[in-house]
């Protein structure tokens, strides 16, 4: 895993974005498990459900039989997600769900058997071959959903698996060296704040040595071919990185980028020979682009060529073939992936002809220039694998995965709308609309989590379980703030700028009402993290006008979110929401803050938890639950002890779902006239 291109779990690890909201959850691990005497909740009534133990439980009726039958086939839905290829091609390491977790699987051929490798309780969602011996892999996991990540080795002539770094520290981004001689990756091991990066050879890799010793947070993002220098990326904030070249040997370190200004870095990687570095930023235009930067000539204040300015999206991922001859790069257009291949001595870009879904990662054989792996997911099929023939332009499918025997024909196509904010500010969503409808139906509006993400039209069974069999429809927003649409409305949001962005749940409920389809009386709304957030935010800003709010994860108080969340991500995220240490954003946050707007509201709440969860602790959720209940409302409440941010484990994921689906279906209804289908 590099920056060729910016993988889902990189994304997930440095903006916050909610990994169980993905339709594969990410992995997680706690950062230290609770005194056997401490009470594993402070909610009055809280109890372990029969036959899950790990699961607690306050104020949730059990499930219904008829509602459990209906579920079930949309729980059993499988995705491919692409790990890494072979050298030669002829393997593909994919991470998918057989039992209760992701673990990583392996495919010989097209639409071949998937060998399951790892048999482990938690999830795998990082890991790569070793570039010269395909019987060794690496991978990262944690334990319990604390997104304490270790590194493993794994070896499949024995099915052994070593744990390689300190088993306390937190670890990310997984690379390795063109010629196998060295691993890198960031970790918190010196002092548990800030994370370095680490290089290690493979031979011996638990001789490790910090690479980078520095304030912040320091990713890998390239190693030369030659495996003597790698490019270091220094992350601040979503708009604020710069980028790094580091000799391997020395130690000494070099900025490419200006020190004047600040910019995103999505992506980054050496030419063959070693003398530039293909760049994608969005420092010198409000779009991410992609740049060709002259190590001897960097960095510079000027602006280089953009080789990507006759596309007005954002560069999304690169990859790079073995000859250096093409590069491969994908846009985001509208929320939708688009894939260009570039001749890199002419500089032409021409696009290929993909399904119309989102990208999920794409890389070159490190011994091929022929053939690109990629992996895509549809609104109507979860994330499968395929194989581009550069020649022919055709793709081979590599991997089909199951959607629990359902007939996705029946599955619902978004529309992409568009509508205003009273300021002027247009915020894009997509609305799912059932396809049989008598009279106005029921709206759930699912907010996403970040801030700096965006949702994007991939396959999500509890958007078409709620079109398809709850006749229900889905309004998926992207507010400002979101990315995906321009650094300057990715920064509309910023420091105490998120009171404005309240008002896009406003002009999101008069867009419901202006649609004829919809039922403005009957609103609910969902959402994870910083989703959570807007969740509560829409039931205490606008309580006349939600039905029901559903908070998975999610941030009650800003304050007291920035004093209790994990040290490694603290002033990352004060770069984003505001100095609570500042008493005039302080003021703001208290404010915007749902915790102290609860006499306000109206709409039924169902709070969802992962007791070690390292990013939004659990007291957010529990404190929101007691002042909700200490007006005499009723809570719904549900607390996984084996999780974190989110739901990574299937029985815990089943559970919490379909009582997501019973409280939807209590406070909203089914459409006026119709039983759903």
């Amino acid at each position: 895993m590099n920056l060729r291109t910016l993988t889902p779990l990189l994304v997930s690890l440095l903006t916050g974005a909610p990994a169980a909201l993905a339709q594969s959850a990410q992995p997680a691990a706690p950062p230290a498990q609770k005194p056997a005497a401490q009470a594993p909740s402070t909610v009055p009534g809280v109890t372990a459900l029969p036959g899950q133990p790990n699961l607690l439980a306050s104020g949730v009726p059990e499930i219904p039989p008829e509602l459990r039958k209906r579920v079930l086939q949309y729980l059993e839905t499988r995705s491919a997600n692409l790990m890494d290829v072979s050298r030669d091609g002829k393997q593909v390491l994919i991470s998918t769900r057989f039992s209760d977790t992701n673990q990583l699987h392996l495919v010989e051929q097209p639409l071949g058997a998937r060998f399951q490798l790892t048999f482990t309780p938690e999830p795998i969602n990082a890991a790569a071959f070793h570039p010269k011996d395909s019987n060794a892999l690496f991978f990262m996991q944690d334990v319990g959903g604390g997104e304490f990540y270790q590194l493993f080795r794994f070896d499949r002539r024995n099915g052994r698996s070593e744990l390689l770094t300190d088993g306390k520290s937190r670890h990310e981004v997984l690379l390795l060296s063109e010629d196998g001689k060295w691993l890198a990756y960031g970790g918190t091991g010196r002092n548990g704040k800030d994370t370095d990066v680490y290089v290690a050879p493979t031979d011996n890799p638990k001789q490790a040595r910090r690479l980078t010793e520095a304030e912040g947070s320091w990713y890998p993002g390239d190693f030369s071919r030659d495996g003597s220098r790698l490019l270091v990326l220094q992350y601040r904030a979503a708009d604020d990185s710069d980028l790094h070249v580091v000799d391997m040997k020395t130690g000494e370190r070099r900025q490419l980028t200006p020190k004047e200004g600040k910019g995103s870095i999505n992506g980054a990687l050496f030419t063959p020979d070693g003398k530039s570095v293909y760049v994608v930023t969005d420092r010198y235009s409000d779009f991410t682009e992609l740049y060709k930067l002259e190590l001897d000539k960097a960095p510079s204040t000027s602006a280089p060529p953009s080789l990507t300015k006759s596309i007005r999206w954002n560069v999304e991922g690169i990859a790079l073939s073995e000859d250096g001859k093409t590069l491969a790069v994908s846009m985001n257009e509208d929320g939708y992936s688009r894939l260009y291949l570039m001749d890199t001595k002419r500089g032409s870009l021409s696009p290929v002809e993909l399904p119309r879904g989102v990208m999920t990662h794409f890389t070159f054989p490190r011994g091929r220039s022929d053939v690109l792996v990629y992996g895509i997911t549809t609104s109507k099929s979860p994330a499968d694998v395929y194989m581009l023939d550069l020649r022919s332009k055709k793709s081979t499918r590599w991997t089909r995965s199951e959607v629990g025997g359902l007939d996705t024909d029946t599955f619902v196509e978004p529309e992409l709308v568009r509508y205003k904010a009273k300021d002027g500010v247009e915020v894009p969503a997509f609305l799912y609309l059932p396809r049989e409808r008598k009279g106005k139906v029921p709206v759930v509006t699912v907010f996403h989590g970040g801030p700096e993400a965006q949702s994007r039209p991939n396959l999500s069974t509890f958007t078409q379980f709620l079109a398809v069999e709850m006749g229900m429809a889905v309004l998926v927003p992207n507010v400002r703030g979101s990315e995906g649409y321009g650094k300057a409305f990715r920064a509309m949001d910023d420091g105490v700028k998120r009171e404005q962005s309240l008002a896009d749940i406003g002009a999101t409920l008069d867009y419901i009402a202006s649609r004829p389809e919809l039922d403005a009386s009957r609103v609910g709304v969902f959402g994870g993290s910083y989703g959570g957030y807007m969740v509560l935010a829409s039931a205490a800003f606008y309580p006349e006008r939600f039905r029901a709010a559903v908070d998975v994860v999610g941030i009650s108080s800003l304050p007291t979110f920035l004093q209790n969340t994990q040290a490694y991500r603290r002033d990352l995220r004060r770069v984003e929401y505001g100095d609570e240490r500042d008493p005039e954003v302080r003021k703001v946050q208290e404010r915007i803050s749902p915790l102290n707007s609860v006499e306000r509201i109206k709409a039924a709440l169902f709070v969802q938890q992962g007791a070690n969860d390292p990013r939004v602790p659990q007291s957010e959720a529990e404190q929101i639950v007691k002042a909700v209940r200490g007006r005499g409302a009723d809570v719904w409440y549900m607390l996984a002890l084996d999780e974190g941010h989110g739901f990574g484990k299937k029985a815990n994921r089943d559970t919490i779902t379909m009582a997501t689906f019973l409280f939807l279906e209590k406070h909203l209804g089914a459409p006026a006239g119709s039983s759903g289908r």
